[in-house]
């Protein structure tokens, strides 16, 4: 591997890590949570199960910061999260927009340590 291309991966790895993000408490079920981390907005869902889902707040239908305050539902037995504006329905676990073609919210990685959220961006 050649320097720049080990610099390269070098400057990924400290891009995308874990950031600690609230306490798991502080997020109600079937209530979204909007996170800045770095300069990325994030959609935080915690379900009744204490599942949590990470997800990009930017709605791409709708070109606004909305998605935390979506709708959190299940189709087919899956989590979504439908937009609060134009209601347009994404799966929780790959982003795909379900009613929509084309759409797709970016995911992210996330999980609890020691009882706070951590996602990886």
């Amino acid at each position: 591997m050649t320097q720049q291309e080990t610099a390269t991966l070098e400057r990924v790895r400290q891009e995308s890590r874990w950031r600690q993000i609230c306490p798991l408490g502080e997020l109600e079920p079937m209530w979204g949570e909007a996170a800045l981390v770095g300069s990325t907005q994030i959609a935080l869902v915690r379900l009744p199960d204490d599942r949590l889902f990470a997800v990009d707040h930017f709605d791409p239908y709708a070109k606004a910061n909305v998605m935390a305050r979506g709708i959190v539902g299940s189709r087919q037995g899956r989590p979504t999260l439908a937009s609060p504006i134009h209601k347009q329905v994404y799966d929780l676990e790959t982003g795909e927009c379900l009613s929509e073609e084309g759409l797709r919210l970016r995911t992210y990685p996330v999980r609890v340590v020691r009882d706070h959220i951590e996602i990886k961006v």
